[in-house]
């Protein structure tokens, strides 16, 4: 077992220990997107179907597996013991009444166990105590190996954004340009790990929506892309930028939201350092916004990692402290009063003990074309 997932495990267990856990049981799903938990604690890559790694306080860690995954990765890769069983539940239920396990934390309680394995857990004589908010902490600091693989992940969006740039103009389908960016993404080793998207609207603004690249939606003189993507190390990050033609007239809201992108990008350089409080660092970020009269749709920020969105979030009242090399994804949501005009330009932050430092080279603009 390499010195990472070695340091993965003793952070792991300082959490459980910290809340009297006899085991932790990470829940990992291709189906719903929380495969990365399964890869940061194992080496391997769902590729179909769902896991379960099982960290005991003491003795060697393990994964399970249903029957019908045997082959739907690359086995090899995990640096564990594995086990496949037809009932991934009764066989850990089991193996916690033999060990003598009384409260078992589990990540993925809520969204990623399958209901059928939550079931023969809850009844087999053990405690299951959800542990999503713990697991996270334990892994929102990134250590220089994790930073190495964020940093290609930025790497790789970045230019996909300048790609879809090249290949954007007027008239032109948003399949069409999205296509040229994810043949890049895929060319650099995120295989399907992308989740990129559109906000689109008229010549003047966009709209706040999310939508799918699809050839239906013919693009404007301005839109807004929304590019997320992890590369060969499974680390996501997102990184993207407005657009629009040189002739463009962007509506007034459009411009005032522009100015408070700017003034967010001076704040979270100053407020984004160890110590902060996720709370502390959304009302700075967010100010510009607000005292403009606009409201934030999505999230302002999260934390980021093998799973694309994290806890802590940088949100009203999350009082959680920001430590040195945490990973943050921003991109405030802003929307106007009309519920028409958004402006939505996403980056991935590094927490130094010197504030936070955007790990793209793009500048916060419009991009114009």
């Amino acid at each position: 077992m390499d010195v990472e997932l070695q340091r993965r495990y003793e952070n792991v267990r300082v959490a459980m220990a910290a809340h009297d856990l006899d085991a932790l049981i990470v829940s990992g799903s291709e189906y719903s997107g929380f495969e990365g938990a399964v890869t940061y604690l194992s080496g391997f890559q769902i590729v179909h179907r769902y896991a379960y790694v099982v960290v005991p306080t003491g003795g060697d860690p393990f994964v399970v597996f249903p029957s019908e995954a045997r082959y739907v990765g690359e086995h090899g890769t995990a640096q564990l013991e594995q086990v496949f069983h037809d009932r991934p539940g009764e066989h850990m239920a089991g193996h916690a009444r033999g060990a003598g396990w009384k409260r078992v934390g589990v990540y993925g309680l809520d969204y990623v166990m399958t209901v059928r394995d939550e079931r023969a857990l809850a009844t087999g004589g053990v405690e299951l105590v959800p542990f999503d908010i713990e697991f996270d902490l334990a892994r929102a600091v990134k250590s220089e190996a994790e930073l190495e693989s964020v940093r290609d992940s930025v790497r790789i969006n970045e230019r996909g954004f300048e790609i879809f740039l090249e290949s954007y103009a007027p008239g032109k389908s948003a399949a069409e340009v999205m296509a040229a960016a994810e043949e890049w993404f895929v060319q650099e080793g995120c295989g399907r790990l992308t989740m990129n998207m559109v906000l689109t609207g008229t010549d003047a603004y966009a709209r706040p929506e999310f939508k799918i690249a699809r050839r239906e939606e013919i693009l404007s003189k301005f839109l807004l892309p929304s590019l997320e993507v992890a590369g060969p190390g499974m680390h996501w990050v997102e990184v993207s930028r407005a657009i629009a033609t040189q002739d463009a007239e962007l509506s007034e809201d459009t411009e005032r939201m522009l100015e408070a992108y700017l003034e967010y990008v001076d704040a979270a350089t100053s407020a984004m350092r160890p110590g902060a409080t996720c709370h502390d660092v959304h009302r700075a970020v967010s100010a510009g916004f607000v005292d403009r009269g606009y409201h934030l749709g999505h999230v302002t920020g999260h934390s980021i990692g093998m799973t694309m969105i994290e806890f802590p979030k940088i949100g009203e009242g999350v009082e959680i402290e920001l430590s040195e090399n945490m990973v943050f994804s921003m991109h405030p949501h802003a929307i106007a009063a009309n519920g028409e005009d958004c402006l939505y330009m996403q980056e991935t932050w590094l927490v130094t003990a010197e504030g936070g430092v955007p790990l793209s080279n793009l500048p916060m603009q419009v991009f114009r074309s």
